[in-house]
């Protein structure tokens, strides 16, 4: 019985901190470094067809998706370029993997 209800609340709790995770993203704003296009915003605000007026459904759908693969594809070429270690030189293997992991995770903040 008390298995089944921590089950229940962590499976709740996890439930929430997706969709706070999910509201905070698209509310949130793109950070210094960061190009506008990157948000959410940036994206929304460029969703408009060839006529003025806003893009809806599958066309929205499909050009959101296209313009945030786009916006992280420039950001991992930024990180990718940003990886230099101390001494000047570019960083290799894991520790450039880490850095464009945390890079592009900070990007998508």
């Amino acid at each position: 019985m008390l298995n089944k209800f921590i089950l229940a609340a962590i499976a709740g709790m996890f439930t929430v901190g997706m969709a706070h995770a999910q509201a905070s993203a698209s509310t949130a704003a793109a950070p210094a470094g960061a190009s506008a296009s990157m948000s959410g915003g940036g994206c929304e605000a460029k969703a408009v067809g060839k006529n003025g007026k806003p893009l809806a459904g599958a066309a929205k759908n499909s050009f959101m998706k296209k313009c945030q693969a786009d916006a992280m594809k420039a950001a991992k070429a930024g990180c990718e370029a940003k990886a230099v270690g101390s001494n000047g030189k570019p960083l290799a293997g894991a520790a450039k993997s880490s850095f464009v992991k945390k890079c592009e995770a900070d990007a998508a903040k």
